[in-house]
């Protein structure tokens, strides 16, 4: 019995160092964690509140700063523990090897995602179509994942390696944008009164710029009319209620004016038996 108790004695300081470090793990792990959480939603802040700051980036600088300080949290807890770091770090880079070549397709989102904020085809908040694939309101672009808002509301999630290998379309990118407006104009009506009214028509919009100076020409000539093209230039917000607004009163313009409606018309014409006979007698002659 007494030397089952110096044996328990002996091994009481080894207990202590134990729990003394599971404590010390479990403080640096706890503390880490918050630390890291608190970190990045401080960056997070800062990145959000700088006017230098592309609004693209945040989510992304949020997520690295939040696992880098949990990945030295990790080491520092294994190190406590007397594990030898350098090995595991070995460890984790063959390990890291091998998923990359299995995970080749996620790499590639991660590559893309990265050339997509170095080079900012497109940032937070503008408006951009990636052809063929869809387009809506760029809401962020993270390291795997492009997220779009489209017009009708519904978010469009694409892999960054999708956006980064097809053409991306900005609409958003310049301030200004070129809008052209065709309106029909039907044959007999007079051509030059629909081509001053339609001019006056965009002079006097607020929307429309007056550099460059708007332009009203014909284009054009269907089977029954003419085509006029008003082409002008407006600020991009507000391109499309110029867009409808045009639409919606260039007829009626024209209306005010005295012009007839762009209805298609054919012209019929109508020969009896007698001058059908003829015309074919006269041409097989």
């Amino acid at each position: 019995m007494l030397e089952k108790m110096n044996e328990l004695a002996a091994l009481m300081p080894a207990v202590e160092y134990l729990a003394f470090n599971l404590a010390v793990t479990l403080v640096i792990l706890v503390l880490g964690w918050a630390l890291s959480s608190f970190a990045g939603r401080s960056v997070q802040k800062l990145a959000s509140r700088s006017p230098k700051v592309d609004p693209t980036i945040v989510p992304m600088v949020y997520t690295v700063t939040v696992w880098s300080i949990r990945i030295f949290v990790i080491i520092a807890v294994l190190a406590r523990f007397g594990v030898q770091t350098a090995s595991i770090i070995a460890v984790l880079g063959a390990a890291g090897l091998a998923v990359g070549l299995a995970l080749q397709g996620t790499l590639q989102n991660i590559a893309a995602g990265i050339m997509l904020l170095a080079l900012r085809p497109l940032r937070a908040g503008e408006y951009v179509s990636v052809v063929g694939k869809g387009d809506g309101t760029v809401a962020e672009v993270g390291l795997f994942l492009t997220r779009l808002i489209q017009f009708d509301g519904i978010h469009l999630t694409l892999p960054n390696s999708l956006v980064w290998g097809n053409p991306i379309i900005n609409y958003s990118r310049n301030a200004t944008r070129r809008l052209d407006v065709e309106v029909a104009v039907r044959y007999g009506d007079d051509l030059e009164l629909a081509m001053r009214e339609l001019g006056a028509l965009i002079q006097t919009h607020q929307y429309v710029l007056a550099e460059p100076k708007p332009q009203v020409m014909v284009t054009g000539y269907s089977e029954s009319t003419t085509t006029v093209n008003m082409r002008v230039w407006v600020a991009s917000d507000n391109y499309w209620d110029l867009r409808f607004d045009l639409y919606r009163n260039a007829l009626q313009v024209l209306g005010r004016a005295g012009l007839k409606m762009p209805i298609p018309l054919r012209e019929v014409q109508a020969k009896t038996v007698a001058e059908a006979l003829e015309q074919a007698d006269s041409s097989a002659s």
